[in-house]
């Protein structure tokens, strides 16, 4: 599957219109060095650049001058030194034509562009650069300081692609669900493959190996662990014990470059114990409850209070939480065991345009971010729309130090049992996620191949053979 030329025309169109003056700075990204120049790390394309150019080359740049009505592309041709270790390509004018672009100048014209622009008086329109590169460049272009240059970068701009980019088209969800399909894949790989006596390693192997099967990358570094109180574990470092519970955190991200991500928690063994049972069961219900709440014009933010409601009953049931659930989870307590947001949005990000800003991406106009523990992890809280596509992920963790850090601070003592929590303090944790897309009928789960979720799905999926 591909995306027609004419779409990126029209993306493009459309944000002309929206910013309606000034000339728009896209910035490329290059390969970088892991430890010298030539051993790269695998390319990434800038997100942003993909889908207003479509063009998955390195080292280019390109502008959108509105006041001109110019779209142009820079780079460099290719030399018989590139040819002879990267193969022939098609000449730089031959590649910008795919996506509809006609005008196409050196790299080294760009400086001399965006100074003629700035004589004229026109804005000159960047993105927050998150990479040190990015920040060289735009000092060499517009001469601000590194430090500065977050804080300068366009709003409008940051805006008017948010507009764009939070919206999918049927053709972008149709390759977001190939992806979440491959994602499926690798989890039950992994459901098959997990038992004690292998290592973390072992398990990321196969994972790993279905996304690499299939022709495509990971959308992020895998989180393959039986530390699952430890959020972003990618150590691989830890054997397999019976008794431990595994957390697999991954999802492949297509040639198209539009992401998948699911999360999936196991036994090592056969069973969960009595007490992972409990947990597990609290953490279906937290989902289920989650799910329930989503609907068009409902914020995703109500949806993540009612897993941290359902954590707070279920806490309360084991004796672990006291007090009024509503009231536990309105005030926050209901972190230390569901410490991160619900749920973020996804498409050619795994957290789509993190980069952007979340308070952007994920919230409206004058609707502020928390900065409360918790609470200041949803990356998404705003009403539910057609195009939407995101992920639930409630998840319930035992965190010794942040156990330790709440009691020494006498936090929520109201709500929370601290003389109960120490039989707990190895329990690890666990969650589950899977990817929504938002129609005009409703909501509906992405994917045509199911995840594993109730106890019987999990136990089925890791007697299954290959």
């Amino acid at each position: 599957m591909t995306i027609s030329n004419e779409t990126y025309i029209k993306r493009r169109a459309q944000l002309k219109q929206c910013l309606g003056s000034g000339l728009l700075l896209f910035l490329g990204n290059g390969e970088v060095g892991m430890n010298y120049a030539d051993n790269t790390y695998r390319f990434r394309q800038d997100s942003s650049f993909l889908y207003f150019f479509g063009l998955d080359y390195p080292d280019l740049a390109a502008v959108i001058d509105i006041d001109e009505d110019k779209e142009i592309v820079f780079g460099n041709e290719l030399t018989i030194d590139d040819i002879v270790w990267t193969g022939l390509q098609p000449t730089l004018k031959e590649k910008c034509a795919v996506t509809g672009i006609r005008e196409t100048q050196p790299m080294s014209s760009l400086k001399t562009y965006i100074i003629r622009a700035q004589s004229k008086g026109q804005a000159i329109h960047f993105l927050p650069p998150y990479r040190g590169d990015h920040k060289v460049w735009l000092m060499e272009l517009l001469g601000i300081n590194p430090a500065e240059q977050a804080a300068r970068a366009s709003v409008p701009f940051i805006k008017a692609i948010v507009s764009q980019r939070l919206y999918k088209t049927d053709e972008e969800i149709r390759a977001i669900e190939e992806s979440v399909d491959i994602s499926t894949e690798m989890h039950l790989a992994a459901y098959r493959k997990v038992r004690p006596g292998i290592h973390e390693s072992e398990v990321a192997a196969v994972v790993e190996e279905v996304a690499c099967r299939h022709g495509n990358q990971l959308a992020f570094p895998t989180i393959a662990t039986v530390q699952g109180q430890v959020l972003h574990n990618h150590g691989f470092i830890h054997q397999l014990r019976e008794g431990d519970i595994f957390l697999l955190d991954a999802g492949a991200e297509t040639k198209m470059h539009y992401a998948g991500d699911l999360s999936s928690a196991m036994p090592v063994g056969d069973r969960f114990t009595e007490r992972q049972k409990e947990i597990y069961e609290i953490h279906l219900a937290s989902f289920q409850a989650a799910v329930d709440t989503l609907s068009i014009g409902v914020p995703f933010f109500d949806a993540h209070m009612a897993a941290a409601i359902k954590i707070a009953e279920g806490m309360k049931g084991l004796g672990l939480m006291k007090g009024d659930p509503v009231e536990a989870a309105h005030a926050g307590a209901y972190a230390l065991f569901f410490p991160c947001g619900l749920g973020h949005m996804v498409g050619l990000d795994v957290h789509n345009m993190e980069n952007l800003g979340e308070q952007y991406v994920g919230y409206l106009d004058g609707q502020q971010k928390s900065t409360q523990f918790g609470f200041k992890s949803l990356r998404l809280a705003r009403p539910l729309e057609p195009g939407f596509v995101f992920t639930v992920e409630p998840g319930i963790y035992f965190i010794p130090e942040l156990i330790d850090k709440w009691r020494a601070e006498h936090q929520f003592t109201d709500f929370i049992c601290y003389d109960r929590l120490d039989a707990w303090r190895d329990f690890t944790g666990l969650r589950n996620e899977l990817n929504y897309a938002v129609t005009s009928e409703g909501v509906r789960l992405l994917g045509t191949i199911k995840k594993p979720m109730t106890i019987e799905e999990v136990y089925a999926a890791k007697s299954a053979t290959a």
